[in-house]
């Protein structure tokens, strides 16, 4: 008999049956997010499941979910899925393990310092109105293409110090193709299928890997001829050195950690701001009292970072709409040794899915939790959750190092445009929340443009 769950985690039941090979597989495919909801209404609060020869647990609880980010964040591990990532993110931030991940850590952590995030948002809030200023009255627009392209435009100007050039833009248009190429593997019996396998799938995906790391690396090495700090992160980067022994990155260090860099610098932003956009399309109540906060606080003049007090009922709509459509709709981790979860016995090996989707979603945390309801952050609503109630940039050790720079970009980013334009949703459409590496919108959003 299993261990007794600690108090108010739900009894662990015998969880779904499934396909005497496959397990829970083909509903994990057909449906993930279903799925995942399904097994919390019918199963509690720690689900044992199995997807293929793999088996695990999906954590829905808090409490738990701080024993497997916090309390025995040591004994995990990155899952399989993710670490397929390798083949684009070498050893970067997001991949890496151990005394790697820490030594990485703590020589990207300057790049984060608020000061210096600070001194970005001008840049952020610069992009997006240039962005805003070549839309026309009436136009419609895939908002969420529209949304890559301009935190594309920031992650080069502060990662690389460089306007959208042909550079960027290939190495946005190549970085597209892996991100599609990825999302279809994670979870599906498409991972079984070798890398090096010479499918045209995988030709293509080389190849695009091939064109960033070309870019990439001409970069890093004009950069080291030219070694002065032109107050990017790039520069940060390559100047920075361990305390202990004085070493510095490699150039694959410095390469892994810009394609880390580049890719959650605009995805995960790009995805929040579009389903923000969706939100706020389907309740005209919230659009009205931002607009409202945005013409007080700004006056008709683009934000600026020194508006972000001002600004907080923009905020509060960031953070709702990361509630509902949280770009990182799920965690997931492998045990690098025997342990447990919530009293539940974890070999090595096991897999425990943390999804995120659904825990934003607990009637137990929040009310009407289905609503959107950005009035509900008001008055440090936050600080009464529990901690892991609401986390849409993970937690413990290995949460998101760029979650500052992330919220303060939605934020500018939504100000600047939502003070120019009102965004309305072109009828007859079905936006789908697809689980690809994040929660994307597909086939897209498409909006028309109401200038204010």
């Amino acid at each position: 008999m299993a261990p007794s769950p600690p108090a108010g985690i739900a009894a662990l039941h015998q969880g779904p049956k499934g396909h005497a090979l496959l397990g829970n597989l083909r509903d994990f495919n057909r449906d993930q997010l279903g799925f995942y909801a399904r097994c919390a209404r019918e199963y509690g609060d720690v689900v044992p499941v199995r997807l293929g020869p793999s088996r695990g647990l999906l954590i829905y609880h808090p409490d738990a979910i701080e024993e497997v980010l916090v309390v025995r964040n040591r004994d995990f591990i990155k899952s399989r899925g993710i670490r397929l990532l390798r083949a684009l993110l070498g050893d970067g931030l997001f991949i890496s393990e151990g005394d790697l991940w820490l030594r990485q850590r703590r020589l990207m952590q300057p790049a984060f310092h608020r000061q210096r995030v600070e001194a970005y948002g001008e840049v952020m809030a610069a992009y997006a109105s240039r962005r805003a200023a070549d839309w026309n009255d009436g136009a419609v627009l895939n908002i969420h293409e529209e949304m890559m392209a301009v935190t594309r435009a920031i992650v080069a100007k502060t990662l690389f110090d460089a306007d959208v050039s042909d550079e960027a833009r290939a190495i946005g248009d190549a970085s597209e193709i892996v991100m599609e190429y990825f999302g279809k593997r994670l979870g599906s019996l498409l991972a079984l299928v070798p890398l090096w396998l010479p499918t045209p799938a995988n030709l293509r995906l080389h190849g695009a890997i091939r064109r960033l790391d070309k870019v990439v690396y001409r970069m890093i090495a004009d950069r080291r001829q030219s070694p002065a700090d032109r107050g990017d992160l790039l520069s940060i980067l390559l100047q920075a050195q361990d305390a202990d022994d004085g070493s510095r990155m490699t150039d694959r260090q410095v390469r892994d950690e810009v394609m880390t860099l580049f890719l959650a610098g605009h995805e995960t932003t790009a995805v929040a701001l579009s389903w923000t956009w969706y939100l706020l399309a389907q309740h005209p109540e919230v659009y009205a009292r931002l607009a409202d906060e945005l013409r007080a606080a700004l006056g008709g003049r683009p934000p600026a970072v020194a508006d972000l007090p001002a600004l907080r009922y923009t905020e509060m709509v960031v953070t709702e709409s990361m509630r509902l459509y949280p770009p990182a709709y799920g965690i997931g981790r492998e045990a690098a040794r025997p342990t447990e979860v919530a009293g539940h016995p974890v070999p090595a090996g096991g897999i425990v899915i943390i999804p995120t989707w659904v825990v934003h979603r607990d009637v137990r945390w929040f009310d009407e939790p289905d609503a959107f309801s950005p009035e509900r952050w008001a008055n440090d609503a936050s600080r009464k959750l529990p901690r892991f109630a609401y986390f849409p940039f993970g937690g413990g050790p290995r949460q998101c190092i760029g979650n500052v720079f992330a919220t303060m970009e939605a934020t500018l980013i939504l100000a600047a445009i939502a003070q120019r334009f009102r965004l309305a949703l072109m009828p007859g459409q079905r936006v789908i929340p697809t689980p690809y590496i994040t929660l994307r919108p597909e086939p897209g959003i498409r909006m028309r443009l109401e200038r204010r």
